[in-house]
């Protein structure tokens, strides 16, 4: 009987999806995540923003972890109208609370952030609602839970977090075959290694130093979409 209820409520889930497409899998091909601390000095983070979009991020989220709830907010209320000027989605990392009172696009929440359903009950159907996922079991409850798409890593260890978890190039494509929503790698990914998750199955890669710790950061995301153009994404 159990088993059957979860067909049912993943057969529900379906026919919801497709009436709903919150985000497409190009809009999620050069996943720029962006934070005052990734920043050279000097540099304001709207400038940075604009000209990773103008080299070609598709999707763009607002990362902050030393900064209060009010700060972050007038970020992303300062970052909303760069993004729509190309067309480019802003999510929140983490706070749902934070994605609602600035009107951003959405929010990626990880294992502990919040739960995703409640998100989309507050924040709407065509909300833009991403997880976290290390594994294929993490990756299948968050599908079900009805989250968008799906971050995935740490693939090649992280420079901007502690304590990563590692995700295998094999359990990544084993996420991609068996998820049917679209999946972001992440983790320590830049213009070198790249390359390396060809043939994975993923539809973009999340990138932050790879980008914001660049001198030039439109240049930076231009050589990273041909780099993506190349792997076939």
């Amino acid at each position: 009987m159990r088993y059957f209820s979860v067909l049912l409520f993943r057969g529900t889930l379906f026919l919801q999806r497709l009436k709903r497409v919150s985000i497409s899998k190009e809009q999620l091909k050069l996943y720029a995540v962006a934070g005052s601390e990734s920043l050279k000095e000097g540099v304001k983070l709207a400038d940075a923003v604009e000209q990773a979009v103008k080299g070609g991020a598709t999707i763009v989220q607002l990362r902050e972890k030393h900064r209060s709830e009010e700060e972050i907010i007038d970020m992303a209320k300062g970052l909303i109208p760069v993004c729509h000027r190309y067309n480019v989605p802003l999510i929140i990392n983490d706070s749902i609370r934070i994605a609602y009172k600035a009107g951003a696009d959405g929010v990626h929440l990880g294992l502990t952030d919040g739960d995703i359903i409640y998100a989309r009950r507050v924040l709407g159907e065509n909300a833009i609602i991403g997880a976290t996922a290390h594994n294929l079991h993490e990756a299948q409850a968050a599908w079900a839970a009805g989250a968008d798409y799906l971050g995935c890593g740490a693939v090649f260890g992280s420079s901007t977090k502690k304590n990563t978890v590692p995700l295998s190039v094999e359990e990544l494509n084993r996420i991609c075959t068996q998820i049917s929503v679209p999946v972001v790698a992440i983790g320590g990914i830049n213009a070198e290694n790249a390359m390396k998750l060809k043939g994975s199955g993923i539809d973009g890669i999340a990138v932050v130093s790879a980008l914001f710790s660049q001198n030039d950061i439109q240049l930076a995301a231009a050589a990273l979409r041909d780099i993506l153009d190349k792997m076939e994404i």
